[in-house]
């Protein structure tokens, strides 16, 4: 026969097993009451094979299978993973403001005492180990890393950390070990956040020394120039702008530059501090609002392909979440970063700390199933955010998941604002923080209403009694008083009843300068709504109604922007009809949303 035997063994072996119906019915019978057997018992088994290879895979082979070593297990990256926003730091840069740690000078950004700054440096140290590692477990491998990973892994015996080099190229090297050697406590110092003196300063006091506020100082690193440099490159590439103004400033939030910084990127401007305007104002006459000034002043990028504009509030996340999809939803397009640009004190950075710690919450809410009474605190100035214009000094980078960045820029001063005249406390009464309670006032010829003692606004000639609704933070003393006593009431007065600024009334009106006059003439649409709103920059905007010709006489520190424009809350005036008592103006009474008569809110 010409059949071969090696043929038919060979076959033989080639084959598969084949396990009888009956085998296979009784082992599965069998895995079934194991399984059982485990759910009695809380516990769980598995096939002796596996817990073989379970106990004795080294790092290499689990690596080889696609696995990798968690950096830190008892973190917050638990799987299933969802997109989350994380700020991005390293160890030798201020996360709070972005400046680089030093500690030579004091008077210069970025100081840390020289005990705090040597344990930034040996972290640094640490960072590029684990940043090497994380290379060694890419595809991202270079020559150059093979020789700095050689350099790293000598310091930790003969062969390296852990065995010689290929328990190195194996395990990589132990980040504890190195750090222990180092004297650093990894898990304690993963609780603090460590920010430079200037932040510091901020955050808990309000305060930073005139030394290292932008605008009052001589300092390169502060100076505007080197803000608009490091601005200048985004236009040069793809990119979605956020452009922050605040609704209360808006003349003095609106970047000259804003155009030549985004170019043809696309622009959604998002007026801040929507919050705080009345709650009768309507959201879609303020954006069309928001469109005509944007369009008196100038500004074309709005109307680049993507633009749009939305009303927000970075601090209690009023519209927040909208405007952040739709600047996601361009990125994507563009395959892009987004950028947040805007003013100084326009609310850059309380927007970033509001994302950062609405995304804290979600994680908290996952791990414990809600909110921690004390973490609304925890998460205190991830970024400093300060009453103080220019708080932010370099880019602040935020992954926001999606291979997308988010930067957080250093604010630009604009020409002309008060607040650059103002101590950090002052700024605290002008800024705003609470909804807004507009307040008016039946002003005749001779008369005036003193704002604080930072502005006065009058009527002169013969021009009949008008009304001025002014549109500023409740913290500001509003006085009405003759022309004719004014200056002497200031004198008198400023620093005390007439607030800010704040005392030494007499010494602070001196370092505020010498004031400047601006008349102009408002023609009335009569008593049913304001014709036309005057801007004080820094301070706010006063809402001027009647029938006939006002001529209006404005009163400011020189140097101070003022401007007329169209209302933008016109038809709120008899909501805020107030009565002077002699020592403090009172709002009219009103109804509360709930029907019930309120006393009325005045101003002492």
């Amino acid at each position: 026969s010409d059949f071969d035997v090696s043929d038919t063994k060979a076959n033989n072996e080639a084959a598969p097993t084949v396990i009888s119906p009956e085998k296979q019915a009784a082992s599965m019978a069998d895995r079934i009451a194991a399984a059982s057997r485990d759910m009695d018992l809380g516990r769980m088994s598995v096939d002796e094979e596996l817990d073989a290879f379970a106990r004795d895979v080294s790092q290499s082979e689990l690596r080889n299978l696609g696995f990798r070593r968690e950096a830190n297990p008892f973190g917050d990256d638990e799987t299933p993973r969802k997109e989350a926003f994380a700020l991005v730091t390293d160890a030798m840069t201020c996360s709070a403001c972005g400046a680089n740690f030093q500690t030579d000078d004091e008077g210069k950004p970025g100081y840390l005492p020289p005990e705090k700054f040597d344990i930034q440096v040996k972290l640094s140290k640490v960072e590029e180990v684990q940043q090497l590692q994380e290379k060694a477990d890419s595809a991202e491998w270079s020559p150059e890393d093979e020789i700095e990973w050689l350099v790293q892994s000598e310091g930790g015996g003969e062969g390296g950390w852990e065995g010689g080099p290929d328990a190195d190229a194996a395990a990589g090297i132990d980040v504890n070990a190195m750090a222990e050697e180092m004297g650093l406590d990894l898990l304690e110092l993963s609780r603090k956040k460590i920010i430079c003196k200037r932040c510091h300063g901020l955050q808990n006091f309000g305060e930073v020394d005139e030394k290292l506020r932008p605008g009052w100082t001589e300092e390169p690193l502060l100076s505007q120039a080197a803000f608009r440099d490091l601005l200048k490159p985004i236009g040069d590439k793809p990119a979605v702008i956020i452009a922050i103004v605040d609704l209360f400033d808006f003349s003095g939030s609106v970047l000259p530059e804003l155009d030549a910084i985004a170019k043809d990127n696309p622009v959604i401007l998002a007026a801040n501090k929507a919050d705080l305007l009345p709650s009768k104002m309507g959201q879609a006459r303020a954006e069309n609002w928001v469109r005509r000034e944007l369009e008196y002043l100038g500004v074309e990028s709005i109307a680049n392909i993507g633009g749009a504009v939305r009303l927000v509030s970075c601090k209690t996340g009023f519209g927040v979440t909208a405007m952040l999809e739709k600047a996601r939803s361009l990125a994507d397009e563009m395959d892009c970063d987004i950028y947040i640009v805007g003013a100084a004190n326009a609310g850059k950075s309380t927007l970033i700390n509001h994302i950062l710690a609405k995304n804290e919450e979600k994680k908290m809410a996952v791990k414990f199933g809600k909110k921690k009474p004390s973490h609304a605190s925890a998460h205190k100035g991830a970024v400093t955010a300060s009453p103080l214009p220019g708080t932010t000094l370099k880019f602040i980078e935020v992954d926001i998941g999606n291979g997308q960045k988010l930067y957080d820029t250093p604010g630009l001063l604009v020409p002309g604002t008060l607040t650059q005249k103002l101590t950090p406390a002052e700024l605290k009464m002008v800024v705003p923080r609470k909804q807004v309670e507009p307040i008016t006032f039946r002003v005749a010829s001779g008369k005036c209403v003193l704002v604080g003692g930072l502005a006065r606004i009058e009527i002169v000639g013969d021009t009949k009694p008008f009304l001025f609704t002014f549109f500023v933070s409740n913290e500001i003393k509003l006085h009405p008083t003759s022309v004719a006593r004014c200056t002497e009431f200031i004198a008198k007065h400023a620093g005390e009843m007439l607030t800010p600024p704040l005392a030494p009334g007499p010494e602070r009106m001196e370092q505020i300068g010498e004031f400047e006059s601006h008349t102009v003439d408002i023609e009335g649409a009569g008593w049913k709504e304001a014709a036309a709103d005057i801007a004080l920059r820094g301070l706010g905007w006063v809402a001027v109604t009647g029938a006939g010709k006002a001529q209006v006489k404005i009163s400011v520190p020189k140097g101070v922007g003022v401007s007329v424009r169209p209302p933008l809350m016109p038809f709120d005036v008899w909501e805020a009809t107030a009565r002077y008592t002699g020592g403090r103006s009172v709002r009219k009474s009103g109804k509360s949303k709930s029907g019930k008569r309120r006393k009325g809110v005045g101003r002492r």
